[in-house]
């Protein structure tokens, strides 16, 4: 264990036992050589010290085939789009999506809006929407100066991640999950009477800005909460505890929750509802995950 005591040792000798090394090569080799070109240990024959990481909010945003969603001139890259929904959640997916989208097609498709546009072309900014929109982020930048309290943002910022690590991370219970909720209430609470916001609006405030970012971290962190609680049952990486086989596999409800959850705001204070996008599967069959 490391001196954080987050760390954990990943021992593959009963695996090597059982299966063989080349059978474990043959899944792992190129990890297994990273790992010892940074460690300089071999993971064959000792433990690989690892740190088990969050899974990701889940990726989702529709997209048409240049990586534009249902908004003109708003496109999303990497994990943020739904084209590999589920295995963007993992670390490396996630990088090499961001690295696809990145370098090899926002290139070559975004040109595709920009040579629909004018040099003397300008965007609108009078209508309701845009006015309502600015209008609240003036409100919430005066409010955030305003405050003037004691607690830097990077203090909270962290509450909230220990907050999400230990209550809502890759494993988690219906408890624990119902004091995460009351925790983040409170941590928001906190924030809006006591965060420490130096320097002001008429010029680059990292600190502003950073304020403004965990103000809706804080939100998200709630709903991801609120989704979790909802989900009576353990899929692909997030594990509830009272949904397991009995050998300690993840255990799936196809039959009730084979759906995309889309939280809608209703405003302050107000629950959201949940809509459901049901998930029809035509060429693959649903089958229950091993990590053994």
């Amino acid at each position: 264990m490391s001196k954080t005591g987050l760390a954990v040792y990943l021992d593959f000798a009963d695996a090597i036992k059982r299966d063989g090394r080349k059978t474990i090569e043959a899944k792992y080799g190129n990890l297994f050589e990273m790992y010892e070109k940074i460690t300089g240990e071999n993971p064959y024959e000792l433990p690989m010290m690892i740190y088990p990481a969050v899974h990701y909010t889940m990726g989702g945003l529709w997209v048409d085939y240049n990586l534009m969603t249902t908004i003109p001139g708003l496109y999303a890259l990497g994990e943020a789009n739904f084209s590999d929904h589920g295995a963007n959640r993992l670390g490396a997916s996630a990088l090499m999506q961001g690295l696809a989208d990145g370098y090899f097609v926002i290139p070559y498709t975004i040109g595709d809006y920009l040579a629909t546009i004018g040099p003397a072309d300008k965007i609108p900014v009078d209508s309701p929407a845009f006015k309502e929109a600015e209008q609240k982020v003036h409100a919430q930048v005066e409010q955030l100066l305003a405050i003037k309290g004691t607690r830097p943002v990077d203090e909270l910022h962290k509450e909230l991640g220990h907050i999400m690590w230990e209550y809502c991370g890759m494993s988690r219970t219906a408890e624990g999950l119902k004091l995460a909720k009351q925790k983040i209430q409170a941590l928001k609470k906190e924030f809006w009477t006591n965060v420490k916001v130096l320097g002001d609006s008429e010029e680059m405030n990292q600190a502003l800005e950073q304020a403004s970012r965990v103000a809706d971290f804080i939100e998200l962190g709630e709903l991801m909460v609120d989704d979790a609680l909802n989900r009576e049952e353990s899929c692909g990486g997030h594990f509830r505890e009272e949904h397991q086989t009995p050998d300690g596999e993840a255990l799936r409800d196809d039959a009730n929750f084979a759906y995309v959850a889309a939280w809608e705001y209703q405003g302050e204070g107000k629950p959201e509802v949940l809509n459901k996008e049901v998930l029809e599967f035509e060429n693959v069959k649903l089958t229950q995950r091993s990590y053994k």
